[in-house]
């Protein structure tokens, strides 16, 4: 009772593919490859919305401090 081996794993392939047949598989790939790209979009979306509220924030941080008087005690 060891660990699975190459002829082990080259089995449990072939019952897959007896299983799922040859038309399947192309299928599962594609849905795959749909599944990433769609997760990859979402991924630079999100990316993308941070960095724009970043922005914002950076700019009424600006607004903000330039708009208050200077009293001369460093922020004290």
């Amino acid at each position: 009772m060891g660990s699975i081996g190459w002829s082990e794993i080259i089995v449990i392939l072939l019952v897959v593919l007896l299983f799922f047949g040859s038309k399947r598989i192309p299928e599962l790939a594609r849905a795959l490859g749909k599944a990433s790209h769609e997760f990859k979009r979402a991924k630079e979306s999100i990316l993308r919305e941070g960095e724009e509220l970043m922005d914002e924030a950076e700019k009424a941080a600006a607004k903000e401090d330039s708009a208050k008087p200077s009293d001369g005690n460093g922020g004290n």
